[in-house]
């Protein structure tokens, strides 16, 4: 299969493999104990490492839980704080809400 990933998407990915061997690498942690501490084979660290987009993420988030960082993660889509989909959700709000008609009103 030919890699359809956009030059800015395997830039990303690059960084990212960088950055995650960085921080194994600080934390004094070969390979072998990172590939130990996610389940994963010393193949999939130096893949997951040179930003190789067919690494499983559940190797990619064990990473993250192994680096301690997966609240980051999770904070990538924070929807209380998209500003596009707040807006958009703001503007199908309807301009007047009408009363509904009370219990007591109907009996």
């Amino acid at each position: 299969m030919k890699n359809s990933l956009s030059p800015s998407h395997e830039r990303a990915l690059k960084r990212l493999g960088s950055n995650i061997s960085l921080a194994r690498r600080r934390r004094h942690w070969s390979q072998q104990a990172m590939a130990e501490q996610i389940g994963a084979s010393v193949s999939t660290v130096r893949r997951l490492e040179a930003g190789d987009a067919g690494v499983a993420i559940q190797h990619l988030l064990g990473a993250l839980v192994a680096l301690g960082v997966l609240d980051r993660f999770n904070a990538l889509l924070d929807t209380a704080q998209d500003p596009v989909g707040l807006l958009m959700q703001d503007a199908a709000l309807p301009e007047r809400i009408r009363a509904r008609p009370s219990v007591e009103a109907t009996e």
